[in-house]
């Protein structure tokens, strides 16, 4: 069971508040009566004795994990489209770097399933926890590109290799 504890403590004052200045009275024809604008003292949410409160998140159904939630690695495979490509893309600096959308667009014009890009770019980033969500959504990392690589040829270095190796075999 997934859980964040937070603690509130809320200051208390005894101190009525009576130095904010008034507003003139205004009058409205319209209504035929006169009403007065003034300062009005902001309402205090809890206690207001100064004790403290402990509150106990629980995630998703019956207190569960930040993954059984829908909050992270809860996707499948068919839940990764096109858009979460440029969102990468875009999130991981590779338009800058790249200065277009060009490697982007030559990798989705292949019929590469989004997921399956999503791993080759992490993998070229060396992002484990995106690569580890992305296996877990199905991923393969033996998809080629046009250029013959897999995600584990753009694997940035060898620990990221092994990971993708390790969980895989893992994961089977």
């Amino acid at each position: 069971m997934a859980s964040i504890p937070c603690t509130f403590q809320i200051p208390c004052s005894s101190k009525p508040v009576n130095s904010l200045p008034s507003l003139p009275k205004l009058s409205s024809k319209f209504l035929g009566s006169q009403k007065t604008l003034s300062w009005s003292r902001p309402s205090r949410i809890g206690p207001s004795n100064g004790s403290r409160t402990q509150c106990w998140f629980k995630f998703g159904k019956n207190g569960v994990d930040a993954e059984g939630a829908g909050i992270y690695g809860s996707q499948g495979r068919d839940d990764f489209d096109r858009d979460d490509v440029e969102q990468s893309f875009n999130y991981m600096g590779m338009l800058a770097v790249e200065g277009s959308y060009d490697k982007m667009e030559a990798l989705l014009n292949q019929n590469i399933h989004p997921v399956d890009i999503l791993l080759m770019l992490a993998a070229s980033e060396g992002d484990k926890p995106k690569i580890e969500e992305l296996l877990r959504a199905g991923a393969k990392y033996d998809v080629k590109d046009a250029d013959g690589r897999t995600a584990l040829e753009r694997a940035v270095n060898e620990e990221i290799r092994d990971f993708i190796l390790g969980f895989s075999v893992q994961k089977a």
